[in-house]
């Protein structure tokens, strides 16, 4: 029998995965939203509108949450869990705080649901394609029934372990990037002070094996000013190297090195960062600026 799904977040990730899973012939659900455009779209071809998260509830199966993290997360899950048909799969495509994850797992199973963590790996363009990666907490029986509508929008699905696992993983995977977007800041800006340009920085850098694709993103921007080079917000990576800390602090560790790169997203964001407008490459130009740095 086909899945009935539901989506919930059809922005700039989520309009993408639900317009593959609806090219997948599932039946899908949307939940309106003020931005007309994606929902209207994804309606013209062939997907329903619900008017709330109850009324989407309890026309699911299977129910994708693509929010900007747990708080929205949660509060979503609390409106829709009373409407859910039991043995029905939430599966939480956010970067989530995985504590609050396990929490979330626990008090859905005593309601006879299931919670999956399936964070994303890739861009809009991505999306739009149907070749995100996926890192899934999951038991095998769930990862079993939910597997075909994820592979409906990603190319790569790893099975990292059970719930709570996916979430962990990627903010592992988002502790490299994002501390590689603070020493890439930082070197820049004492390239600049000590007379090594960002182009003759680069010129070392590119090729060696320092080089790597999420260089080469950071430094679109850094050298050529290709300011969607890496459309992922400052606030939002600040927000993960939260969730960093939080996973820290709950496995009793000293995350150092996680908290001197989250200062620096910090920093930016409390010093004018935009929450929709400036991305992950744009700290060079913050922590530029905080050391009276002008970028050539």
């Amino acid at each position: 029998m086909t899945q009935s799904i539901g989506f919930i977040g059809v922005g700039l990730m989520g309009h993408g995965m639900a317009k593959n899973i609806l090219a997948a012939g599932f039946d899908l659900t949307v939940l309106g939203h003020r931005n007309r455009g994606p929902v209207d779209d994804l309606v013209a071809r062939g997907a329903r509108e619900a008017a709330s998260p109850e009324e989407l509830a309890a026309a699911s199966d299977v129910v994708f949450l693509c929010l900007p993290g747990s708080l929205q997360v949660e509060a979503m899950i609390d409106k829709m869990a009373d409407q859910l048909p039991k043995g029905a799969i939430v599966v939480d495509c956010s970067t989530s705080d995985p504590v609050s994850t396990l929490k979330l797992g626990e008090s859905l199973a005593e309601r006879g649901l299931n919670l999956v963590d399936a964070p994303l790996g890739g861009t809009p363009v991505q999306a739009e394609e149907g070749t995100l990666s996926a890192l899934v907490g999951a038991t095998d029986e769930v990862f079993a029934k939910v597997k075909p509508a994820i592979d409906a929008w990603a190319s790569t699905v790893v099975h990292i372990g059970g719930p709570g696992d996916g979430h962990k993983m990627k903010l592992l995977n988002n502790f490299l990037s994002l501390g590689y977007a603070a020493m890439y800041s930082e070197a820049l800006a004492l390239g600049e002070k000590v007379g090594i340009t960002a182009q003759v920085f680069d010129s070392a850098i590119r090729g060696s094996r320092m080089d790597c694709g999420f260089y080469q993103t950071f430094m679109s921007y850094a050298l050529d000013g290709n300011r969607e080079s890496h459309k992922f917000t400052l606030t939002n990576a600040l927000k993960d190297m939260r969730y960093l800390e939080s996973m820290a602090d709950a496995a009793g560790m000293a995350n150092p090195i996680g908290n001197a790169a989250k200062n620096s997203f910090a920093l930016a964001v409390s010093t004018g960062g935009d929450g929709d407008k400036d991305y992950i490459p744009h700290l060079v130009d913050f922590v530029a600026r905080q050391n009276g740095v002008k970028r050539s």
